[in-house]
Formats: C-alpha cells, structure tokens, sequence
C-alpha cells in the first residue's frame, strides 16, 4: 500500500510538471508497466483529479482543470516560495492571505515549517508608511474575469465624499498601483476612458453583453493610471524638459514617478510630480541627464539652493 501511495504522489507529479506524456514516458519513468499506470490514472481519477487520455500510437495523458479543487501536490521549494509569497501578501488582500497561510502551514511537513519559520523570524520587511484599503478577493476575480471575457460591467461606484453611482462600463485591465487597485474601463455613458478604485466597485450581476476591443488608452493602463492616480496624488507638479530620448528617460523613470512624452529624437517632456519640492529635485537629480525647469518657481528656487550646496561641497567650503 505505501508503495502503491508513494508511485501515485510521483505519477502526479510528473503530470503537473508538464503539459502531456506519452504512457510509455511515464511506465518507464516510475518502473512499471504500461498496465499499472492506467490502473494508477484510474486511482487519480476516483481521488478527484481529471486526468485525459489520448489513444493510438502518440496517445497519452494530460492532467487537466477539474470543477473541484483536489490536494495539491508541490515539491519543498514550491511549498516554502507560496508560504512566503502568502506572507508578503499583495496589497489590499493581505487578510485573505493570512487566511491562506494559515491553512497551507498546518499542512506543511515540520522540515518546511522550519524553513518557513526561519524566513519570517529572520526578515524584517519595511513597514509601508499607511495602510491601503481592503479590497475583496472576490470583487478583483469577478473584475479580472471580465476583462478577459470582454463583458460588459454593470457596478455601483462610491465615490471619494460617499455619494454612489451605477456606472456601466467596458472593463480593459486591473492595475496595482502603490498600495491600491484600479480598473482601467471605457465608460459608456461618458463615452472615455475613466479609472476606478477596485475597492469603491461593487459589481451587479449577470455581466452585460461581450464587447469588441477598441484600442488602449494611451501608453497603455499602467501609464493611463500613473497620470491620472499619480498627478492627483501629487502636492507638487513639473513638467521638465529632458535633452535625451524618451527610451532613454522611460528606462530611469518608474511609472508612479512620471509620464515621459517623447518631443524629437533628442528631447521629450517628463510630467512628474512629488509630495515635497525636495523630493521633486531629488527624482529630478537621479536622472542623471541635462534637462530645463521651467515652473514651479519653487522647484527653481530650490534647485538654485541645492547646486550651491553641492558646489560648496566640491570645493571643500562646507558651511559656508
């Protein structure tokens, strides 16, 4: 029986690790006969899991995607790389993975409890600087599902002062941005593009009708966000002229930093912005290429004050 039990863990694995296998593959990757590994599928198969055959000579046999959700089989560096994935948890949904973490460690062996506990007590992560909102797990896979299915969604939308709205839209792609979600969406109504707040939607049901694609916001959804979100999020705005390809600015700049739009084949515009002008001149400094400020005035004042420091610095004056 515990070898029987054992060639079936390792039947299952080998069917998760690759797309499809030819039942010769297999007899001979765990030593038996062709007999015993459609005797073993059939075991698989009363055990919940859906695995398909092929006949004929290129016949084999693939693990597919069944209505329930059987035990899932992952080797000691799965198991330990999901705990901490879990653990780290995505923003907006780290009590769902709490939840999951703690399911999944009560049934970790005690040599992976140990490697995942050793992580935790070892590693000390940044505290964020404030929570983002809770965002149902359920919500982000009914919203995920629509976009892939391009069907219509019908939600209510709260907005910032607690009024709500139904909005209809067509759902283009989800964006995690700092510490919270968005959708991307063409709204019908308003006839453009709009973002929203993942945890502002509750979606009505049915969906609405299937929806043909029509071309992306400009830049695409992370960059529609980061101009949109960012600039609203900003205390301080600049748009500064870089004297170097957008390619070049794009590859520096981190999209929750600034929207860089390209001018000529040398120069192109960075729409930035930061809650300090200091932060502002440091984002600005790490370009680490010639550009041109025109506004804020505040921004040129403490760029002045900054490149005198430095140069006090380099000429050894210090505090002068």
């Amino acid at each position: 029986m515990l070898e029987t039990s054992a060639r079936l863990l390792r039947l299952l694995s080998l069917l998760q690790a690759r797309r499809d296998w030819p039942g010769r593959d297999l007899a001979d990757r765990l030593g038996v006969s062709d007999r015993t590994v459609r005797r073993d599928v059939e075991r698989l198969r009363d055990l919940g899991y859906p695995v398909h055959a092929s006949r004929g000579t290129d016949g084999g046999y693939r693990l597919g995607a069944g209505t329930a959700m059987p035990p899932l089989l992952l080797d000691d560096e799965e198991a330990v790389a999901v705990a901490i994935g879990l653990r780290t948890g995505a923003p907006g949904i780290e009590e769902t993975s709490a939840r999951a973490l703690t399911k999944l460690e009560q049934v970790l062996p005690s040599r992976l409890r140990a490697r995942v506990d050793a992580l935790r007590t070892s590693t000390e992560p940044v505290p964020a600087d404030r929570p983002g909102p809770a965002v149902d797990a359920t919500v982000l896979s009914a919203l995920a599902t629509a976009c892939r299915n391009r069907e219509r969604l019908r939600f209510d939308y709260r907005a910032h002062d607690g009024s709500s709205t139904l909005r209809v839209v067509e759902p283009y792609r989800i964006v995690s941005w700092g510490r919270r979600w968005y959708l991307v969406a063409w709204d019908v109504d308003r006839d453009d593009w709009r973002t929203f707040r993942v945890d502002r939607v509750a979606p009505r049901v049915p969906t609405g009708p299937r929806f043909p694609p029509r071309d992306p916001p400009e830049g695409g959804a992370a960059a529609y966000v980061a101009r949109g979100v960012s600039s609203a999020a900003w205390r301080w705005r600049a748009r500064v002229v870089v004297h170097a390809r957008a390619d070049v600015v794009t590859e520096r700049v981190n999209p929750a930093v600034g929207v860089v739009e390209a001018v000529d084949e040398g120069t192109c515009v960075l729409d930035t912005g930061a809650e300090s002008i200091s932060s502002l001149a440091v984002h600005l400094g790490l370009l680490d290429l010639e550009f041109d400020v025109s506004e804020p005035p505040e921004l040129i004042e403490h760029l002045r004050l900054v490149a005198e420091r430095f140069m006090r610095a380099a000429d050894g004056r210090g505090e002068a």
